[in-house]
């Protein structure tokens, strides 16, 4: 275990071990936990001005957070190792703020929404309704790998499909677009997830096209 976490480039690796504290911390005290650090509706009196950065350290359960490090885990070592620390480091930062404003932006469309229409219940609720995960700063690395490395052959655990990463990330991007306008699935912040990878794909884009997206002096 000690020889992992060695090998591990040290932005994903002190990611990876914040997200498991702020885990352990929310088995031990759930409720404080929830009502400090996941992420609240602006208008709601227990939102706070941290919410954006820390919800994407907050996770529902534990297949919640299993499914989000194993991903940045695998995503996040190889992106980490390309585009080196620093720039690691800010891209998933503003990955994961992304993904808090768009899902805000969506949020106030609804608030706005039931306002106007008299629902009051439908508006205390979203008031009162926590966002948690690291899952739009992980769909920004997923974007990241795929840009990176469109032709990297992936396999699902199940079913146990194999398609090339730019096929995958367009495939669950498709899927978060059409259930996030659909409502199906609900309890999942889709609109986070396409944040998430909207600011990712804009991020790689303009490095890219302004010739710095490089570790040291190791072009990509």
């Amino acid at each position: 275990m000690r020889r992992f976490f060695e090998n591990l480039p040290q932005v994903t690796r002190n990611i990876f071990i914040v997200n498991l504290i702020f885990f352990v911390a929310t088995l031990l005290a759930e409720d404080f936990m929830t009502r400090t650090f996941a992420m609240f509706y602006p208008a709601s009196p227990l939102f706070r001005f941290w919410q954006p950065v820390t919800h994407m350290f907050m996770h529902g359960g534990f297949l919640h957070i299993f499914f989000n490090m194993y991903a940045l885990l695998m995503f996040g070592t190889v992106v980490e190792k390309a585009i080196g620390p620093k720039k690691f480091l800010v891209f998933y930062f503003i990955c994961g703020l992304g993904a808090a404003a768009m899902h805000t932006g969506v949020e106030f469309l609804s608030a706005t929404s039931y306002l106007a229409m008299g629902k009051t219940a439908e508006y205390s609720q979203l008031l009162y309704t926590p966002v948690v995960g690291a899952s739009g700063a992980i769909y920004g690395l997923l974007v990241a790998f795929a840009m990176l490395y469109p032709d990297a052959r992936l396999t699902l655990i199940f079913p146990p499909i194999t398609l090339n990463a730019k096929w995958w990330v367009i495939i669950f991007i498709g899927i978060e677009l059409i259930t996030g306008i659909t409502g199906t699935a609900m309890g999942i912040a889709h609109f986070a997830h396409l944040g998430g990878a909207l600011f990712g794909f804009i991020m790689i884009f303009v490095w890219r096209k302004t010739y710095r997206l490089w570790d040291k002096e190791k072009w990509i």
